[in-house]
This record gives structure tokens, sequence and C-alpha cells, in this order.
């Protein structure tokens, strides 16, 4: 590092940096040398002469302040830094300063605090300069830069020193935003803050020598977010674009309200456009898990990282404290937000504002709304619009709308997707089909994120559905109410005729086996639309107390999308009710009730299925609009069921006789295609043909697994 003092290379300023730190370490260490003089014990023994220097030195000078001045290097020095000065000025003319330098202005950095940072680079890129600061600590036991060799090194008057004292605060910018860490050294020791050292943070040190790579500790709660290059700044909305065109020198924080999903996102992305920044999305769903004093670390480091990469957080799906509690829990987290950069976001679907918090950043309350069903047609319209040939019919576009509620900006963007998709298929044509547009919707929303949910994919279709014929009839009409429901609730009114109810609830009961997933998946790939399964047994057992929450945040994703879901094992919440004795009955109660009103008010289809029709609780379910009862099915329905399982490839010995087995055995479909399979394997690990002694074998295995009393001339050929 010890180079000529030649003018710095603007596209080093690490180098320049760091060389005018070793000049200044040198020339301290040149005079605590000539200090020094010739005893071989200092550091070890105090002697005489040495304290009577001691009372000599001036208040608050270092120990080599004493010794003759070093013209040359000083000299040296003062140019190099006059150099690095004007090069700095001229970087930030430009707008884009290098990184080293961007902390200046980003995390509200003096000219001392920069050089406090670099002197304590300095061990982490040459390991010298331990053995250095040592001699300069008069100490052999101290290797890291202390607060009194800065004070020493940068400031020339005691009022100085005394000012920059502050630069360590722990409300000032260098600990606030966690770029340096004072500590003991050694580590049994109880300094003053003169005696302590300090060292830069680990993910400074990082940053500073060029890593791209986001903070370790936050690989698990947050992620950066680059804006799509088809966001318009000009679709952010008015109150919001005013403030990007006049931003509040105190900083801006903004609070994005409504349903959880994509919907809030789009409008942070789309802010960040405009602003020319990446987003640092923080999820509040992970924050939310962890104890209070470990999620502030999170959001502290958050807010650090979104300085560092100059981009802007957005805390999702927040979830604002109680303010009714004595010490209302979540807030310190909170006030850890007056930390971030110029602009700070958040999103939660209730209501809020920050009553006595974060008085210094100007507020922002925008609500994100979807526009109503006949809105979305005319912005569907508006976006497509193109040659007739190449523009969706009318009745696409109601489907489409009825089906994804998007906000205009994710319209826009689905509708320029959906080109995009038909351009790739067939460039000559640029026909958009409605697969394009479903695909770019669901692009555009993407599937819940629950936890809870699990997609549903079935391949079966009406004909392998054995049912009465009267049952197959009244689904094929509900499927048709799902596939008008534009048409009749809003062109023919009826939406101004209800509150609730708009959606389709269903309730499918009847023992396990006997076709209530299948049916809903069935519908689901009549309708065109995602099937999510929620197990209901799940919900309860593992999120007591929580499953509000993940119930909302699973309801308001499915809406942007049109999901069909699927409520099994109902009867687990939907039981009927008994006397309330203790806080888990209590929660029961709550996520029953907070359930029944999320189904009501959802617009897509809700199907919960339930083995014990008789344990549901009526007064539950009176509030469906359909109930489909399921029963075992009899001897022709069985036949049809055995007949119906076997896929063309399967080879069947002559001697298979599927009456004499749907005459014998009473069972669902379910149990026969456990049978089947089982069958199926045998045959594979034997004949290599399904023969009837392999079914009945098979049909032996299914009861024991029942629990069936077994009358053993039934398993006989």
């Amino acid at each position: 590092m010890n180079r000529s003092a030649s003018s710095p290379s603007p596209v080093d300023p690490l180098r320049a940096e760091l060389e005018r730190i070793d000049l200044l370490v040198r020339l301290q260490a040149l005079r605590a040398r000539q200090a020094a003089g010739d005893d071989a014990l200092r550091g070890l023994t105090i002697s005489e002469e040495e304290v009577e220097a001691l009372f000599l030195r001036p208040l608050g000078s270092p120990h080599w302040n004493s010794s003759p001045e070093e013209p040359e290097l000083e000299q040296q020095a003062a140019r190099l830094a006059e150099d690095l000065s004007q090069q700095r000025a001229a970087a930030f003319q430009t707008g884009s300063p290098p990184r080293l330098w961007a902390l200046l202005p980003r995390f509200g950095l003096t000219g001392f605090d920069f050089d406090v940072l670099m002197l304590a680079l300095a061990p982490e890129v040459d390991i010298r300069y331990e053995r250095l600061f040592a001699y300069l600590n008069d100490d052999v036991t101290r290797r890291r830069p202390g607060v009194d060799m800065a004070l020493g090194l940068f400031c020339t008057t005691f009022e100085e020193r005394l000012a920059a004292r502050a630069r360590f605060a722990p409300t000032a910018p260098l600990r606030r935003h966690g770029l340096l860490h004072l500590f003991a050294e050694p580590p049994q020791g109880h300094p003053t803050l003169l005696g302590s050292a300090f060292k830069l943070d680990g993910r400074l040190v990082e940053w500073v020598l060029g890593s791209e790579q986001p903070d370790a500790r936050l690989v698990a709660h947050a992620r950066l977010v680059t804006p799509r290059a088809d966001l318009r700044a000009d679709s952010l909305p008015e109150a919001l674009a005013a403030r990007v065109a006049q931003p509040s020198p105190s900083g801006e924080l903004l609070y994005l309200q409504g349903p959880s999903g994509s919907a809030p996102q789009d409008t942070a992305e789309t802010l960040c456009a405009a602003l020319g920044k990446r987003l640092l999305v923080l999820e509040g769903a992970s924050l939310s898990a962890l104890p209070e004093p470990q999620a502030e670390e999170v959001v502290r480091l958050t807010l650090r990282e979104a300085l560092l990469q100059d981009a802007v957080p957005y805390w999702r799906d927040f979830e604002a404290p109680s303010a009714s509690e004595a010490r209302p829990s979540g807030m310190a987290p909170l006030r850890t937000l007056e930390n971030g950069p110029g602009w700070v976001l958040l999103s939660g679907e209730a209501p809020w504002k920050p009553e006595g918090l974060l008085l210094s950043r100007r507020f922002l309350l925008l609500e994100q709304t979807y526009p109503e069903p006949r809105e979305r047609v005319r912005l569907w319209k508006e976006a497509l619009a193109g040659p007739p040939q190449a523009t969706p019919n009318a009745d696409t576009l109601a489907r489409l709308a009825s089906r994804y509620r998007l906000t205009p900006g994710q319209i826009q963007h689905a509708a320029a997707k959906a080109r995009a998709l038909a351009f790739e298929r067939a460039p000559a044509p640029g026909h958009v089909t409605p697969a394009d547009l479903a695909q770019a919707c669901q692009l555009r929303t993407g599937p819940p994120r629950s936890a809870l949910a699990r997609r549903l994919s079935i391949q079966n279709t009406w004909e392998d559905l054995v049912l009465p014929e009267e049952q197959l009839t009244r689904l094929r009409e509900i499927c048709d109410q799902a596939r008008y429901r534009e048409l009749v609730l809003n062109e023919w009114g009826f939406d101004r005729k209800l509150s609730t109810g708009k959606g389709l609830n269903l309730l499918f009961t009847g023992p396990p086996g006997t076709g209530k997933t299948l049916t809903a998946g069935i519908m689901a790939k009549e309708l065109g639309v995602e099937l999510y399964q929620i197990d209901l047994s799940s919900v309860v057992s593992k999120y007591i107390g929580e499953t509000e929450k993940h119930l909302a945040r699973l309801f308001s994703e499915a809406e942007e999308n049109g999901t069909a879901l699927f409520f099994d094992e109902a009867d687990a919440l939907f039981g009927k009710r008994s006397e309330v004795k203790d806080s888990h009955d209590r929660y029961a109660n709550l996520e029953t009730s907070f359930l029944l009103q999320r189904i009501e008010a959802y617009e897509g289809m809700v199907i919960l299925a339930s083995n014990f029709s008789r344990n549901l609780d009526e007064a539950f379910v009176r509030r469906f609009q359909f109930i489909i009862e399921y029963s075992l099915p009899d001897e022709r329905q069985r036949r049809r069921l055995w007949e119906g399982i076997w896929p063309p490839e399967v080879p069947r010995a002559a001697d298979v006789d599927l009456g004499v087995l749907a005459h014998r055995f009473e069972l669902s479909g379910g149990h026969i295609r456990n049978i089947a399979l089982a069958a199926a394997f045998l045959a594979a690990a034997s004949t290599g043909q399904v023969s009837q002694k392999h079914l009945l074998h098979a049909t032996r295995r299914e009861y024991q697994k029942l629990g069936r009393r077994m009358d053993e001339a039934l398993f006989r050929p």
C-alpha cells in the first residue's frame, strides 16, 4: 500500500482511501517510535520518566504527539486527502458515486465517520495492521483500532476530540445502523469509551469488497426484487405520484391497505420503477413467528441492507401491534423503521396509522381496491385493443374479469404478457387466446403461498365419476352457475340484490372413498380453475390461535386468481359445539365463525367435505347453498367402478370376474382403486398378468386394513 502519492484513479477509491489511512498510521507509528526511545520494556512497565511525561502531555493528546513532526509525510497525507476530497465531490456531481463513497449520503455519515470505517477496514484487507495497531495502542494484546486511536489520528484539537466522541454513541449512524461494533480488548476487560476497540460488521466488509449477496441472516426473511421492465410509472395512484415528484426530506412512509396478495407488491414495484430502485421485500409472515428482540434485529438488518443496496424496504403482510395492551407487542421492530432510507413501505389487510410512531416521516395510506367486474371488462378491452381478429371476444373477457380480481396495473401487465405468449406460439397471426390470457393472469397472481394449501391435479372426467344420475345432474347445474355467474350477477343486475353469497359454497358429506375429492377435481377442471386442498384438521392442530391470520391470507390470495378451495375433514372445525371449557374451545369457536364469514364473502367456489354429516353443527350446515350427500355404491355402481379402474395396458387373465367382486364386496370407489393397484403389483411380481387370485388376495389385505370381519368363503375363487 505504500505507493507514491500520485493522484488516485477515480475508479479505485478503496485503494486510494486505504492508502491515505496507511500514510496516517505510518506517520503516527514513526512518532510513537520516537516517543518510546530505547525503552525495550515499554508497554510492560511504567517508568518514573514515563509517569512524568504523562503529566506533562496536554489533555486528550495521544502519546505520540510529543514527538518531532514529519513534514514530508504530513504534506503527502494532506495532498492525498485534498485529491480524494475533490474526486468525491466530482463523483457525487455525476449522480452515481462508487459504492464506497455512496456510504456517506446513504447512512448520513460525516467525514470523520468515514475515516473511522476505513481505519476499521484496514486489518480486514491486510493482517499487518494488527501488529501496527498493537504498537500504536502501546499494548501487544490490543490488535484492533480503538476509539482513542481514531480520535488521535483524525482530530487535531481537544475540542475536536470531545465533539467526535459523539460519533461513537449508540444513536449515531455508525452504531445505529450496525456498521461498527465496539468491544473490549482483551475480552475480559470493562473499558471506557476511549478504551474500547471497534470492528466493522461482517456484512459491511463483504459489501465494501464487492459482494452483491444480501446479508446471510436475512435469507429466511427477505428477498431483493428487481421491478419488471413493463411497469409504467404513470399507472401510480395520483397521491403517490405526487409524493414521488416532491418527496419529503424527512422520509416517506407508505401503507398499502388491502387484501394480501400480489396487488400491493405490484404497487410497490411500480413505485420502485419510478424511483429507479430495487425492492427489498420483508415477509411479515416469517417475521411474526420470531420473538420480538429477534424480529427487531431482522428489521434493523433489512433496513441496513436496503441502504446498502439502494433499495426500498417493503414490509409485506404487516400486522399492526395491538395498542390496547399495557405493553404492546411488536412496537420495537416498528420503531426501528425510523432508521430506514427515504422510502419505507408496509402492506396489510387491516386499516392502520402510525399513531404516535414514526413521527419524522410523512405518512400516506393507500387502499388497494379491485375494480368491479364490469369495470374490469372495460379495462381488459382497453388493454387488449387491436384488430378485431386478434382481440378476444366479449364472452372471453367477461369470464376473465369474473375469475381474476386484478388491479388496473395488473390487467395492463397481464395483457402485455398474453400478447408475448401469443407471439411466442405463433408470431404471424398474433391472436391472443383464452389460454394465453389465463396463463398470463396466473403468472401475475401466482398460486396461494399458504403452507396450508396443496394443489390438486385431477385428470379424470365426468365419465369416471360413478354417482346416481340425479347427483350428476345437480353437479353439472352447479358448474353452470359458476360458468354464467358474470351474466346473471352483473349483466342481469343480481349483484345489486346480494350483499354476500355471490360465490358458490358446497358441502360434500359421506363415507371415505365415495368420490368427494374426485368430484371437486372434476368440477374445477370443467370450469378451468386451479383447485387447492386444505386439510382443516391440520389447521386446528398446528395453528391454534393463529388460524384466522393464515386463513385470511389464503382467501385473499385465492380471490386474486379465482382459485377453487377444497376444505377436507370439515368436521374437525365444524363439529357440533360443546360447552366452552378452556381457551382451546374458545379459539375453535372463533375460528369456526371466522371461516364461515370468509366462505360467505368469497366470490369463487368453496367446497367442504366431511366424512360424518351427523357430526356437523346444524347452524353451520344451513349456511351452505348446496349439499351433496355421498353413499356407498350399490352392486351395479360397484361393477362400473371395477370396470372403469383398469388402464387398457394392464394385462388381465381370463379368470378375472369383476361381477363376482362387485357382488361379494361392499366397497367404496377409493377402496376398489386401492385393491386394483395392489393386485397389479402382485401380478407384476409373479405371473405378469392380473388374475382373480391376485384380486382376492388384494381385497383380503384391504379388509384387514379396514378392520372388517372376514368370511373366508368370500375370498375363495
